[in-house]
């Protein structure tokens, strides 16, 4: 329910102002490139620090980020990259990773972004399937990415290009293509609906799926969340890794402002509040997990902090945070597809700690909907649909996803929600079968897709158990064949086996055998609810971290 802080006639004139700032801000917005994003903050704030990855020692203003870029650009162009060629980039948070996005940008060329952590299975499975034609590494992970096999069709070796040191690796360095480039700009002709990432994210088919990201996905995304600032802040914090979309976002939202991005060299947990205060921060995407740790510790907050994103954290949370810190929280829903779906505004801050992830977003038209394709009701749960500017093309080479999951310009999510009669929105719960660990999002599919390989079983559900850590771990119902012991022994394989094919991230944590997986009469699916509905979801399972049998 809505907070009882503001009367019926108070909420309801709250909500009228806060869209028609929204449609505001439509009518408002101005087409632009990444390119061009760029090469006006040069212009406009050309001696401010565009970005600091504390820590390594690199930073460089707005002038320097859009001439390093212009000169990446042209030293790409000389090497062979063209408009629409796809790149696979590999690279911790260096601060080569955001000039060659913006490079990249700047030639019309699409970045393919790659997890750090992925096996070589995982890195062929994504270079093959977007027909990488190039790779840009760090020489660190040269090891892993010369192990994929069989190597992906379309990508010569002599076309990947290293990024740093590396004691075993032969090839062409980035540092090389640079000498003696101009860094003035490259003409080339771009447009607001020119592909920029294929980003792969987790979902419902097991495998990840590329979301085709345009230029224009990224500026209305941007434009978003810049709107979403109480004021134009001037020290932004992104702690996780750029491959991701978030951080991406959080660059380019800072790049609308003017301020300065302060991107973590690597994620840590521990130190999150010691860089916030460090470096001054004044705006972040704040997790839950740390919330509740500063809540458990009894943190300091006396922090520079003016405004917090907080995706989906409970009421009681939000409350005990903002008394704590003494600063403005805001909820909203998105995802990697649609950016921004809705948005709690400041017009509406007193709802803060309401449960509620606000109103529709700019440019996002939403619809609650049943199974049968009728709309949900006022009140009723429903999965959301989507459409508006800046969405996802679709997902590369996904046909039949993009079949299942579009309904003319309609996106269906896949998640639930709830809305009331005043346009307030609540997230109700998934339909995707997924399990949320720390940061990742990890397809049970893809997880039951490789243990599946393995001879000895005959079938496997992966579940998500609560973690008090992680917010979830992973956990393996196993069916064994017939004479298969669980013993030490199948665990042993399974690990191994996973380990060699899955992401650390990816490998369970918790493993249980069953004689046989409950499942329907019909369709013969497997029953997770009841695999799930255990009083003791961790009884007689085998613990990977601890080793030992529960």
């Amino acid at each position: 329910m809505i907070s009882a802080k503001l009367t019926n006639t108070q909420l309801q004139e709250r909500v009228r102002n806060a869209l028609r700032k929204i449609e505001t801000l439509e009518s408002a917005y101005e087409t632009i490139t990444i390119g061009q994003l760029v090469s006006m903050r040069a212009r406009t704030h050309e001696s401010t620090t565009a970005i600091d990855i504390f820590e390594r020692g690199e930073r460089a203003t707005y002038l320097e980020m859009d001439q390093i870029s212009n000169k990446y650009a042209r030293a790409l162009r000389a090497f062979g990259i063209r408009k629409r060629d796809r790149i696979g980039l590999m690279l911790p948070n260096r601060i080569e990773f955001p000039i060659l996005w913006f490079a990249i940008a700047k030639l019309g060329a699409v970045m393919v972004p790659i997890n750090m952590r992925y096996t070589p299975s995982e890195i062929g499975y994504v270079l093959s399937d977007t027909q990488a034609n190039f790779a840009i590494v760090d020489g660190s992970v040269w090891p892993v990415l010369s192990a994929v096999e069989p190597w992906p069709q379309g990508l010569a070796k002599e076309q990947v290009i290293l990024v740093g040191q590396s004691t075993n690796a032969s090839g062409t360095f980035l540092n090389e293509l640079l000498k003696g480039v101009s860094d003035s700009l490259l003409e080339e002709d771009i447009c607001p609906d020119d592909t920029l990432n294929i980003q792969y994210t987790s979902g419902t088919t097991g495998f990840p799926k590329g979301c085709i990201l345009t230029h224009d996905y990224w500026g209305v995304s941007s434009y978003q969340g810049a709107c979403g600032d109480l004021h134009p802040y001037r020290r932004y914090l992104s702690v996780q890794p750029f491959f991701y979309g978030d951080p991406q976002g959080h660059l380019l939202r800072s790049y609308r402002q003017g301020g300065t991005l302060y991107l973590a060299p690597q994620p840590s947990s521990t130190r999150f509040m010691g860089w916030v205060k460090q470096h001054r921060i004044e705006w972040c995407q704040f997790p839950e997990l740390i919330g509740r740790q500063a809540e458990a510790m009894d943190e300091n907050g006396a922090t520079c902090l003016k405004q917090t994103l907080n995706w989906g954290w409970s009421p009681e949370t939000v409350r005990k945070f903002q008394k704590r810190f003494r600063v403005r929280t805001q909820d909203a829903y998105g995802m990697t597809e649609i950016g921004f779906g809705t948005i709690m505004t400041s017009e509406l801050d007193e709802l803060a700690d309401s449960g509620s992830v606000g109103v529709r977003a700019p440019f996002r038209t939403l619809r609650l909907m049943n199974e049968d394709g009728s709309p949900t009701m006022v009140g009723e749960v429903g999965e959301l649909w989507v459409t508006g500017r800046g969405i996802l093309k679709g997902y590369w080479n996904k046909p039949e996803a993009n079949a299942a999951l579009f309904d003319g310009d309609w996106f269906k999510t896949g998640d639930l929600l709830r809305r009331d009669e005043l346009g307030f929105y609540w997230l109700v719960g998934r339909t995707k079968d997924m399990i949320r660990r720390s940061s990742e999002n990890i397809a049970a599919r893809e997880v039951e897709a490789v243990i599946r390989e393995i001879p000895e079983i005959v079938d496997v559900a992966a579940l998500p158990v609560r973690d008090a850590t992680r917010g979830e771990e992973v956990k393996i119902c196993v069916e064994l064949r017939a004479g298969v012991k669980p013993d030490d022994l199948i665990v042993t394989r399974i690990l191994e086996h996973a380990r060699a094919n899955l992401a650390e991230f990816k490998v369970p944590r918790y493993i249980a055998f069953t004689l046989a997986l409950p499942r329907t009469h019909v369709t013969n699916k497997v029953l997770k609810r009841e695999l799930m509905s255990v009083s003791d979801p961790l009884a007689g399972t085998y613990d990977t971290v601890d080793k030992r049998w529960r």
